[in-house]
């Protein structure tokens, strides 16, 4: 039912255009969350803030796959996520900063954020918060049987979490055409997977239910294109849900007030100069002829441009008026008919 992951396939079937498309979308997502780096050690960010640095081949990858109309969810490292489905820098910037041009109007910060233009339903701050929501998506979508797919990420934390299990019931028994990626970066919130989860294999999991799944490697934004294109495929056609384990590797901490004291700088090093999913596709797109050194930092100083008008525009952007406590309280829009109709 699952397998064990393999090495990504040949790129001969992969266009220049294609590799460009996921340098420029990996690097928009790295030099981003650098600036909001440095931006939360000036205090313009407040609160919580982690960084999806060493990650972005995952959602990159998985929106490669992704099909207009398609859903995405996912935990509170959040960021990557927006900037893969084409959320404005600048709105997210200012949102992480608390200001009005957020994408919350300032009054969700760094992990609630939401976009019903690009099917974005969050980032959530409750761990596994998010994966009985994801079911849920999923089950509107089967319920109106339009072909959509949601994407639910959670990590390898939250793959312990009850809810998940009885989320996966749910999703096998109504055959939801529901993604459950979990993004495994081995670390959690700051304790080894190996220390804490007697069974390593987080995809296995779901066999208990009848799903199916597999992992894959998740520094190779290629393999996790094939595997996320399976698995679509596996949903659309009515199979129910999937699994796809991702095996990745944050290179900050948790969040920006940890110190990661809990594995060496070497092994963080090694991962950056061995794995690093931006530099894979940097060099087969040399070694392929694709970009000249020069292209690559003509579009790395563009990415770096786009970065600083976000932190600017986040700058320059009021905070929320008092009066906004007040507002975004209660739903206003009611598919289901109007408050005078469900009374009747």
């Amino acid at each position: 039912m699952a397998r064990r992951p393999a090495a990504s396939k040949a790129t001969s079937n992969v266009s220049k255009d294609e590799l460009l498309k996921y340098y420029r979308d990996m690097l928009l997502i790295r030099r981003f969350e650098e600036k909001a780096g440095q931006l939360y050690g000036m205090g313009l960010i407040g609160g919580f803030c982690h960084l999806y640095i060493g990650q972005e081949a995952v959602v990159v990858g998985l929106e490669a796959a992704a099909e207009e109309g398609d859903k995405r969810i996912t935990s509170y490292r959040d960021h990557g996520h927006m900037l893969a489905c084409g959320m404005d820098p600048k709105g997210v910037m200012a949102e992480l900063t608390g200001r009005e041009g957020g994408y919350s109007k300032g009054k969700g910060g760094s992990m609630h954020m939401f976009s019903r233009e690009k099917h974005f339903y969050g980032g959530h701050g409750i761990v596994a918060a998010q994966v009985p929501l994801g079911a849920g998506l999923a089950f509107a979508d089967k319920y109106l049987d339009n072909g959509r797919v949601t994407f639910t990420y959670f990590g390898d934390g939250a793959a312990n979490q009850g809810q998940v299990y009885e989320t996966y019931n749910m999703a096998e028994l109504w055959d939801l055409p529901v993604i459950f990626v979990i993004e495994n970066n081995q670390y959690a919130m700051g304790t080894s997977v190996k220390r804490s989860t007697k069974s390593t294999s987080l995809y296995e999991r779901g066999a208990a239910f009848g799903i199916e799944g597999e992992q894959v490697d998740g520094m190779d934004v290629l393999a996790v294109k094939a595997a996320g294109e399976k698995a679509v495929a596996h949903c659309r056609a009515g199979k129910g849900p999937y699994i796809l384990e991702v095996m990745t590797y944050r290179y900050r901490g948790h969040s920006m007030s940890d110190p990661a004291k809990y594995r060496t700088r070497e092994e963080v090093q090694k991962m950056r100069d061995e794995r690093d999913a931006i530099e894979n596709v940097r060099e087969l797109l040399l070694q392929g002829n694709h970009a000249s050194e020069d292209e690559l930092k003509a579009i790395d100083k563009e990415i770096k441009e786009i970065v600083n008008e976000s932190a600017e525009f986040a700058k320059e952007s009021p905070e929320p008026a008092f009066e906004e406590l007040w507002t975004d309280i209660y739903a206003e829009d009611l598919p289901q008919g109007s408050a005078e109709d469900m009374n009747a």
